[in-house]
């Protein structure tokens, strides 16, 4: 995304906080962004494409400093997954998203209304995902129940209890206890072998993402997380994250096109660097030896 482009969303996430974005007009935008016009419709078809492009581009900042704090460590720790529900609770605060949510909610726009359901699901599928990461593979049936009912459970505790202590801001203590309340979940559906939904039903929700891929993708983020780790060349990062939007949003990844982007990143001087480029060149030589094969 072109550095305008991004300006213009900044710009006018600052607005729909301030005023709210049923009441900003696109007038507002142009103004507060200086701007032409005809410059926001070549990027936005719409002021809601630009919220779209608001939550979205809040979406890949969250996800990826998520995925920073598992870099190096066990998936399985417990007190991993207490920091990155942390980590995404101040974040919403802080870009108030939980406002921007309730307008999108009481508007008239379907369109809108049906992006951020899709968001909301694939929250879900992440706490899904990080949930088999922390129990055992013969809890994983119960697993999807039990990431719907931690997520109502989470949001309800952490309104009542800054209801009830309007001066705290304590996310970590309601995180702690819900996750505490959540491994006694598990283990009772477990015991009882009850279950309302099963994983596949992903590919009904969010067809095009099945949870197969899940794993590849965390360890793909991981291992660019960590090359980015190593520099501080923007142009080198620009490439990472053009590899990683390639190889996990393109419907039809470009092998070759992928293939001259590593080969460019090389570096004869950097022998730790050229180590780890060489892992996450096999790892996504795998990728695509694995996607020839079906």
């Amino acid at each position: 995304m072109n550095s305008r482009k991004q300006q213009v969303i900044n710009r006018a996430h600052q607005l729909f906080i301030e005023k709210g974005f049923q009441a900003t007009s696109i007038q507002d935008i142009l103004d507060y962004s200086g701007i032409s016009k005809g410059t926001f419709y070549n990027y936005f078809s719409s002021k809601s494409e630009l919220l779209i492009a608001i939550f979205t581009s809040l979406s890949q900042r969250i996800d990826q400093e998520r995925n920073e704090l598992l870099i190096g460590q066990d998936p399985s720790n417990k007190e991993i997954f207490i920091q990155q529900i942390e980590l995404q609770m101040e974040f919403n605060q802080k870009h108030k998203l939980l406002t921007l949510f309730e307008e999108v909610f009481v508007s008239n726009d379907p369109f809108l209304k049906d992006f951020l359901n899709q968001m909301k699901m694939m929250y879900i599928r992440w706490i899904y995902n990080r949930l088999v990461d922390l129990f055992e593979e013969s809890m994983r049936p119960f697993l999807l129940d039990c990431a719907i009912m931690f997520t109502g459970m989470l949001h309800n505790n952490i309104h009542f209890y800054f209801l009830a202590h309007p001066s705290l801001r304590d996310f970590r203590k309601v995180i702690q206890y819900s996750v505490n309340r959540l491994e006694g979940l598990v283990v009772d559906a477990a015991k009882h072998g009850e279950h309302l939904l099963t994983p596949s039903i992903w590919d009904k929700w969010l067809p095009g993402c099945p949870t197969f891929e899940e794993g590849f993708k965390k360890k793909l983020a991981n291992s660019i997380n960590e090359l980015k780790m190593e520099i501080h060349d923007g142009k080198r990062i620009e490439l990472l994250d053009f590899i990683q939007e390639e190889v996990t949003h393109s419907k039809i990844p470009r092998k070759f096109l992928i293939e001259a982007v590593l080969s460019s990143l090389e570096n004869q001087q950097e022998t730790g660097w050229n180590r780890k480029l060489d892992s996450l060149r096999d790892m996504i030589g795998r990728f695509f030896a694995g996607q020839e094969a079906i």
